[in-house]
């Protein structure tokens, strides 16, 4: 059985999140932090199967928090919460550790998969000291226009911003990015860098 700890400094947003998440098979308890600094205390004492963890935060934030707890605890599972407005913010996380992102909003069945699938892959997984992994198999090959693409999203460049850098038209930015959408499976910016990660072709 399944415990998670949501950490959302919003008291309506963590709650529901927990709501959905409540009663849901596998998951035994759900309980909550306003902090990153309240779950930093709380994670050795209570050890959570998982943490949902929100991407900006007063005081340390969200990503910090998951640099200091998953150094700390390599075997620290963190999915980052996000509305998708800090593309740099999940990237970041999950350079650092986070095994994942999920919208805020995400139904009831989107977080029930998202939540099965990270703790089903856990211990399978393998990962480095700091408990990035990387989905199995061979990463997709990138054209070299694809992979500039991706790097320019990884720093947080509009569409325009990496076309003026590759000098390229946006529309053909865009037709790019597509095309490396596919090839990773990814639905939009964010989680092509995330993924861009955990395939080792963001570093």
């Amino acid at each position: 059985m399944t415990t998670v700890l949501v950490c959302d400094d919003v008291p309506a947003a963590r709650e529901n999140v927990r709501a959905a998440l409540n009663n849901l098979p596998g998951v035994e308890r759900v309980t909550a932090a306003g902090s990153g600094e309240e779950v930093l205390a709380r994670y050795p004492l209570e050890r959570p199967d998982l943490i949902l963890m929100s991407v900006g935060m007063p005081g340390i934030g969200g990503v910090e928090a998951t640099k200091r707890l998953v150094s700390a605890h390599p075997d620290a599972s963190v999915l980052m919460l996000t509305m998708g407005e800090d593309v740099d913010g999940i990237a970041d996380a999950v350079g650092s550790g986070a095994r994942g992102y999920i919208a805020k909003d995400a139904s009831r069945e989107e977080l029930a998969t998202t939540v099965t699938l990270t703790m089903a892959m856990g211990s399978d997984v393998p990962g480095h000291r700091y408990g990035r992994f990387r989905p199995a198999g061979t990463p997709p090959a990138l054209t070299e226009r694809e992979q500039q693409v991706l790097d320019g999203m990884s720093r947080g460049l509009s569409n325009a911003d990496i076309g003026r850098e590759l000098f390229l038209s946006e529309d053909t930015v865009k037709t790019h990015a597509r095309r490396l959408f596919r090839k990773i499976g990814a639905a939009d910016r964010a989680q092509a860098v995330a993924l861009g990660f955990r395939w080792g072709l963001l570093h």
